[in-house]
């Protein structure tokens, strides 16, 4: 299975990376992608790559909430690591909009998000978005650029089945986790909704873990929760969910 995004290299798993790591092993997880936030996680995000380079891949982008005044010295770091001739990043992210928290810096995340969207465009990559109270902002934007079709996931998905609909017609695949199992989760109408081969698994780790692990702290061994409760959803074996979603998220990024 593939974890499509997963922040082990967060202080949250300083006491036990190592063994979090062969949890997941041993739960049939043999890849987890990293995505990027911003300079002050990109050493511990590299060092842990670097460190199981058969379980682990890499994105680089600008996180949406880590936009402020200096956002061009962030993007010129972004730029640099994308674009670098040793560069070996399977995606653009986590790039995207939030407006959960504050609207302030909206404008600048509408360019920093514009910029780095054309950076995979010209470096062939797929985006990993993050998107929070901002699908209408979203698609706006995405109208405005007039790419046609793209090539990227919406990361822990939160619209409705018909954002869900519409992100895939433009080419995107939805990123579903922990949320998916929770109690009257509108994601679980979404994955029912959706079709498997545009699921893509993850965990957002240490994040939003699934039930029966809610409240603590999530890690990527979780992902057969997640694969079990589609599988449900769908009505079809956990085996299935497995090879089409590895099978999708392989040929995303180009694992």
């Amino acid at each position: 299975m593939v974890d499509t995004h997963c922040h082990l290299y967060d202080e949250a798993f300083d006491t036990d990376r190592d063994e979090a790591v062969s949890r997941a092993v041993a739960a049939g997880v043999d890849m987890m992608l990293l995505p990027g936030i911003d300079s002050a996680s990109h050493s511990r995000q590299e060092t842990l790559a670097s460190s199981y380079p058969q379980y682990f891949r890499q994105m680089m982008g600008l996180h949406p909430t880590s936009v402020n005044d200096s956002f061009e010295d962030e993007l010129a770091i972004v730029q640099e690591k994308l674009f670098a001739p040793a560069a070996d990043y399977v995606g653009v992210g986590e790039i995207g909009l939030d407006l959960y928290w504050d609207k302030t810096y909206l404008e600048q995340q509408r360019e920093v998000l514009k910029r780095q969207i054309r950076w995979a465009r010209e470096l062939g990559l797929p985006v990993c978005l993050h998107v929070r109270k901002a699908y209408n902002e979203l698609f706006a934007l995405l109208r405005d650029l007039n790419y046609g079709t793209y090539s990227g996931v919406m990361h822990c998905f939160g619209g409705s089945v018909q954002e869900a609909h519409r992100a895939v017609e433009m080419g995107f695949h939805i990123g579903i986790g922990g949320v998916v199992t929770f109690k009257n989760a509108t994601l679980a109408t979404v994955a029912a909704a959706v079709p498997l081969e545009r699921i893509l698994l993850e965990t957002d780790a240490p994040y939003l873990a699934p039930v029966p692990y809610r409240g603590k702290r999530n890690e990527s061994a979780y992902i057969p929760v997640i694969a079990e409760k589609i599988a449900a959803l769908k009505g079809v074996s956990i085996a299935e969910v497995d090879e089409v979603t590895s099978a999708s998220a392989t040929v995303l990024f180009g694992l």
